[in-house]
């Protein structure tokens, strides 16, 4: 189906906030909904059971997104599940008040995920639409930094803001404020890119719902016929084993009471340490490590940067052993852990782009890629409270490092097809498209 872009506007007025609005919900569902949580005492295998649960939707968007093709405007698409995200925000904000409120939330935060993950593949596809491949590789950088600016906005001075705000309310008053903040936010970002955004129309007839249906059956036969496919979609889902489970338990760890094995910060604190210094050491982790692979090509690099995504995880390791209690050394140690994981997390985007998405419908096949990316996330997520509570937190983290190890093995078997032959000339074209948003995954 083709797209006519009626008159576009300049890109620096509507990408930076199409991206904002990609990753406030994204960020809202993955870290401050635990965060909230923990604060208002839900156990951890309950938070990482129901967060990761929710999560499954970015897993699983790849199969409807081709029937999005038929809707008349990108662009209504858009601005429709940004407000339908900033009025969830806001119900679940309302919900914390109400004795259900666990139930009622995660309900809600399901409704967030869902048109999050929907609003991400209009999204994409308005950004194509309505830029030229020059275009698309000139501001593929502000796009990744306003998606990640959201990290840093949710993590960093609205956690802190909670964490002020537990000080004199009650918890489920204080984050009500945070989830209704971050509701007209997201609200408000529809508004004005109602008005911003490209508008697109398509030129021919709409394609029917059958025959979409079987252009995505496929779609999903020709990406299981590729050779290898099975080993790779288990590196992928090995790739993420560590990091599905630091991720999830390590903002916990940091607010655990200290006689339970935890940091005992406030909330405040792990907002300045995790959410400000953390995401300012990730964005220059995912910086250099593309450059890193770029240098070295994939095949090569990709040993080094499963290895400083994880080895960095023995910072969680010694904060648990050690219990500091100096804001600059669990700085510094929360630092040096979201840079690496920065750093690595670039070698599975590329491995992704390069080996696994290549062929008749690359584009589709990059999606279900990054779809068994997540899948791999939401799964590890979602047994790590229950590993935790076994475990403990310094043997949890512990094994944390020993899943590291099947992945690093894996490289030594799977198959990396013509991109080891390209690797002097496809890493360096591939990176900073794939860098784009690597913390969304």
């Amino acid at each position: 189906m083709s797209i006519e872009n009626t008159k576009t506007p300049p890109p620096m007025r509507w990408v930076p906030s199409l991206y904002l609005a990609s990753g406030l919900p994204f960020y809202a569902v993955a870290l401050i909904a635990g965060l909230m949580y923990k604060s208002m005492g839900v156990p951890n295998d309950q938070i990482a059971h129901w967060t990761g649960l929710v999560g499954l939707a970015w897993v699983f968007k790849s199969l409807w997104s081709p029937f999005l093709e038929a809707a008349g405007s990108k662009k209504m698409l858009v601005v429709i599940f940004q407000l339908t995200g900033g009025v969830s925000l806001g119900l679940l904000a309302l919900s914390l008040q109400l004795p259900a409120y666990f139930a009622i939330s995660i309900a809600l935060l399901g409704v967030v995920a869902i048109a999050s993950a929907t609003h991400d593949i209009a999204a994409d596809g308005l950004y194509m639409a309505s830029l030229s491949n020059n275009q698309q590789a000139s501001y593929a950088g502000w796009q990744g930094a306003f998606f990640n600016a959201a990290k840093f906005i949710t993590l960093g001075p609205l956690v802190y803001l909670a964490g002020y705000l537990e000080k004199s309310l009650p918890p489920a008053q204080a984050w009500t404020i945070i989830f209704a903040i971050m509701g007209v936010l997201l609200f408000g970002l529809g508004l004005y890119n109602s008005w911003s955004l490209p508008g697109t129309k398509n030129r021919e007839s709409k394609a029917s719902v059958h025959s979409i249906f079987v252009t995505l059956q496929d779609v999903i036969v020709e990406f299981f016929k590729k050779p290898g496919i099975w080993l790779a979609i288990v590196f992928i889902i090995l790739f993420r084993a560590a990091e599905g489970q630091i991720q999830t338990i390590g903002p916990l760890f940091l607010r655990e009471a200290k006689n339970l094995g935890g940091l005992g910060l406030t909330t405040d604190q792990v907002g300045t340490a995790y959410g400000i210094a953390g995401t300012i050491a990730f964005l220059g982790g995912s910086i250099l490590g593309g450059y890193f692979a770029s240098w070295l090509g994939l095949k090569r690099a990709l040993p080094w940067l499963i290895l400083a995504m994880n080895t960095p995880n023995l910072a969680f390791f010694f904060l648990s052993s050690s219990l500091p209690e100096s804001m600059t050394v669990i700085t510094a140690a929360l630092a040096f852990e979201m840079f690496g994981y920065g750093f690595g997390f670039v070698g599975l985007i590329l491995f992704i782009m390069q080996v696994v998405a290549p062929g008749k419908y690359q584009t589709a096949h990059y999606a279900l890629g990054t779809g068994v990316m997540q899948l791999g996330f939401v799964f590890f997520k979602t047994i790590s409270g229950d590993i935790q509570v076994a475990l403990g937190y310094q043997n949890f983290f512990l094994w944390v490092l020993l899943s590291a190890i099947p992945v690093l093995v894996m490289t030594r078997f799977v198959s990396f097809g013509d991109s080891a032959k390209g690797d002097e000339e496809g890493s360096s074209k591939a990176a900073p498209e794939g860098m784009a948003k690597t913390a969304e995954a």
